[in-house]
């Protein structure tokens, strides 16, 4: 009889990895939503083997890398860079210009951030999230083999997108 194949992973959900931002999405058919907001919350699921301590993290370590990124999130207008139609330029009174079409919004450059994204869904928030969060894990530990990681960006209560990465 064959071993079965086992794997070890951590969930993080606390009530502190979460961020407010504005935006809006832009649909197939061109259409967009309002310019609004969300109190999102992060969930992140790390699978990795056991250390030798029988640890797949530390929670102690993983949790503010997770909290590291909210912050940045936080009390921003989220915007995507990788549109092809919605363009941004940077004004020489430190204003941002944001066009969609035959919308116009001129907003203090600090206060959005222009992400490498095609859309601001759920999904692509996460992705972003997900991305970000690997890099800095194997800056920060570069013989750490993660073998997944899942990480939700909740909109709403119960309406998440997800980003999963394997190795």
């Amino acid at each position: 009889m064959a071993a079965a194949k086992e794997s070890w992973s951590i969930s993080i959900h606390k009530d502190y990895l979460k961020f407010s931002a504005a935006h809006f999405l832009i649909f197939p058919d061109g259409t967009a939503e309002r310019l609004h907001g969300h109190n999102y919350k992060v969930f992140v699921d790390v699978q990795t083997d056991l250390d030798p301590h029988g640890l797949v993290l530390n929670f102690k370590d993983i949790k503010p890398m997770i909290r590291e990124l909210t912050n940045e999130l936080d009390e921003h207008v989220l915007i995507p860079g990788k549109h092809p139609v919605l363009k941004t330029t940077r004004q020489a009174d430190g204003q941002l210009e944001i066009r969609y079409r035959e919308r116009r919004y001129l907003i203090p450059a600090d206060e959005v951030l222009v992400l490498p994204i095609s859309n601001s869904s759920a999904e692509n928030l996460a992705t972003w999230v997900g991305r970000e969060l690997r890099t800095r894990m194997r800056a920060k530990w570069p013989a750490l083999r993660v073998q997944r990681l899942t990480v939700g960006v909740e909109e709403t209560p119960g309406q998440r997108g997800i980003y999963v990465s394997e190795d």
